[in-house]
């Protein structure tokens, strides 16, 4: 066990000791010791599984076509493809001039550029204009440390030097002038640098965002006419944008800062500039979909003409321009829908239709829609029992052309599986969806092992899609569902307000429901049912724990946010500021008393816990290590049964995980190893020589 050394955290008259407190001192001995004991002692429990873990994980690469490629999409003029090899962990970045059959250009092969290293992930791809000029982002840590690389395509070099602490990117129309934004010492990007290569002159800072709530985003719109910088809160943002046809242009503001007013702007190319289209949410938490022309002197709401009104029941989440269309994604009370408008004569409500989708719960969005003057639109689809499909759209024609589905060998076949989609009633009376999956000759009669995973924040929705690992739980009588929970944007923006700040237990008893209801349905039973989450969801699973311990038979939790009002507390760590909008502040009494009733790491209290396996990596700057460290190591005092708490780190990553593909495989081989074995369904090994741990350690 940790060595327990009483720190007073007291807030607000409000009696907190944090006995492992000292766990967060990352440059510790005695904190890296400890940290590989835990790793040990989870290995314990792996040890007599190891065989079967290993099988497992063959098993699940089976499925994987290694030697793969994605679809080549076009831009400027080149076909660009990314690929995998055989028996290489990371992917190969080419392109091809004018045909997909003309000579291969390797751009960038991230098998090479992981040598050596423990992690690699690229963030920023783009390419310059003028199709010579790469820049892109690599991150070697796990913890978001992107630093930024311009490599010229036609040599084979590096120009300039590399410029550390990145966030995104964006080439001005010259090919010579690139925008990047930093982040600070909390990893918010807050600066906006134009650099002009070759220039001995330093980077010139063009915008700085001082407000600790916000971040910056950068981007250019699918016309290459602009330059956008958006300033951006959890609730409030503005617009300014530069000509990226004349780099040397001052930042021009669109749509200024109103408490509580989000904007979203895209824009359409035409006479004397065109039009800026927004999504902007002043009329109502949905959305409504506005028009205003570049030429005007004041774009502000009274030269707003609005194209499609605000609806209660329907989420405009993204428009997608094109010279003559638009695609419009809405989230009509949870189902995904494309809307497809014709502008060539102008906008008109009445000249649009919807792409028809296969399955009835689904998940679909745009993709590698890079050419602005095309007819031609690409999205993703998938389902639970759908692997990920790629269709090319012909938005005249109307005719869709299936491009791709992804490969799963060994015979998978989606016929052989069942979805469905039931509702639980929630503490308050809501209607909760539930998605559910399960392989159809497997169905039992009575209840039967079942994972459920929720997640439940940021308005982030839980879409239904497939995973190639999953089948190996679904092949053996597992039964997976998702609970689209209020704090997610399943079902809209307001599904998501009723889960945050003072509603936030919303999240949690709509979890709860969701597990009662596929109980007294028939599909499992608590000694049978397991959960599952991460990141925020793992803050889920902490709370759902502590509150209903006898509901669950096992809880898997990812890189979890446990600790959260320590956390909150700290306005030095990556996110906290910016998130007050999502969580609250603790410094706020009446914050302060909303996380106090649902924070895991303060509310664990002895008695019987579910078995438990924490995951997390030491790099990771979203969910500081020591969250679950700290909460497994004051769990561990509390516990009074005999069921395993494990906690598993890896030393070398972030919030991620594992970067290389086969890896991540490996990783998630663990998981379900783990899962399986507290369904009865993993054997151990007669004659392991060490005893899995079982007590309170």
């Amino acid at each position: 066990m940790a060595a327990q050394k009483p720190k007073d955290v007291t807030v607000h008259g409000d009696k907190r000791i944090d006995e492992f407190f000292w766990l967060r001192e990352r440059n510790n001995p005695e904190v890296i010791e400890h940290l590989k004991a835990e790793n040990a002692w989870a290995d314990r429990y792996f040890a007599p599984y190891a065989a079967f873990e290993e099988s497992l994980y063959k098993e699940i690469l089976g499925r994987v076509q290694q030697r793969d490629q994605a679809v080549p999409r076009l831009e400027r003029g080149y076909w660009y493809v990314t690929r995998t090899e055989e028996g290489k962990q990371y992917p190969i970045l080419t392109r091809r001039k004018g045909s997909v059959d003309a000579p291969e250009e390797v751009l960038l092969d991230l098998n090479k550029l992981a040598e050596g290293k423990k992690f690699l992930a690229l963030g920023a791809f783009d390419v310059s204009d003028n199709s010579r000029l790469l820049a892109y982002t690599t991150d070697e840590t796990g913890g978001r440390d992107y630093t930024l690389h311009i490599k010229d395509l036609q040599t084979g070099k590096y120009l300039d030097k590399s410029i550390k602490d990145i966030s995104e990117i964006a080439w001005a129309a010259d090919s010579r002038t690139l925008y990047y934004t930093t982040v600070d010492a909390a990893k918010r990007t807050y600066r906006l640098w134009k650099h002009v290569l070759g220039s001995k002159a330093k980077d010139t800072l063009i915008a700085e965002e001082k407000d600790e709530m916000f971040d910056l985003d950068l981007g250019r719109t699918r016309s290459g006419d602009w330059i956008v910088l958006t300033s951006r809160s959890k609730d409030t943002s503005d617009v300014r944008v530069i000509d990226a046809r004349k780099p040397g242009n001052a930042l021009r503001r669109i749509v200024q800062r109103k408490t509580g007013r989000e904007v979203y702007l895209s824009h359409h190319a035409g006479a004397r500039g065109g039009d800026f289209y927004l999504l902007a949410n002043d009329t109502g938490p949905n959305n409504r979909l506005v028009r205003v022309p570049v030429a005007a002197k004041n774009t502000e709401t009274a030269a707003w003409t609005e194209l499609i009104a605000h609806r209660k029941d329907v989420m405009l989440e993204s428009a997608d321009l094109f010279r003559n269309f638009m695609v419009l994604r809405e989230r009509d009370r949870g189902a995904q829908k494309l809307r497809v408008f014709d502008l060539a004569k102008g906008f008109d409500a009445n000249r649009s239709h919807y792409i028809a989708m296969d399955a009835a719960v689904y998940s679909a969005r745009g993709m590698d829609n890079s050419e602005y003057d095309t007819s031609t639109y690409r999205f993703a689809y998938t389902s639970l029992a759908t692997p990920a499909s790629v269709f090319d759209y012909d938005m005249a024609s109307k005719k869709r052309e299936l491009r791709k589905v992804q490969p799963v060998l060994g015979g998978y076949d989606p016929k052989r599986y069942t979805e469905r989609q039931i509702m639980a009633r929630a503490k308050d009376g809501t209607e909760v969806p539930i998605s559910l999956i399960w392989r159809t000759d497997l169905r039992k009669t009575g209840p039967q092992p079942l994972l459920l995973y929720g997640y439940g924040s940021y308005g982030f929705p839980s879409d239904p899609g497939f995973s190639l690992s999953r089948v190996s739980l679904l092949d053996r009588g597992v039964i997976f569902a998702i609970a689209h929970i209020r704090g997610g944007g399943d079902l809209g923006r307001q599904w998501y307000l009723d889960g945050k700040l003072g509603k936030k237990m919303n999240t949690f008893t709509d979890f709860i429901a969701s597990a009662e209801t596929l109980i007294a349905q028939g599909y499992t039973e608590p000694a049978q049912l397991i959960i599952n989450g991460g990141s925020a969801g793992g803050l889920l699973m902490g709370a759902v724990t502590n509150l209903r311990p006898d509901l669950f038979k096992a809880v898997v939790s990812e890189v979890p946010f446990v600790d959260v009002i320590n956390t909150m507390l700290d306005e030095t760590l990556p996110l906290t500021t910016g998130e007050f909008i999502e969580w609250g502040n603790p410094k706020n009494p009446e914050d302060y008393k909303v996380m106090r009733a649902y924070s895991p790491y303060d509310n664990l209290r002895r008695g019987a816990y579910p078995a438990i396996y924490l995951r997390t990596g030491f790099n990771d700057s979203q969910v500081p290590y020591w969250e679950p460290a700290k909460y497994a190591a004051r769990l561990r005092t509390l516990k009074t049964d005999n069921t395993p708490l494990l906690f598993n780190i890896n030393l070398g990553v972030g919030h991620g995980g594992a970067s290389g593909r086969f890896d991540a495989l490996r990783e998630r081989a663990r998981v379900f190893t783990f899962m399986l074995s507290q369904w009865g369904l993993a054997q151990p090994q007669a004659a392991a020589s060490a005893a899995a741990p079982t007590a309170k350690q």
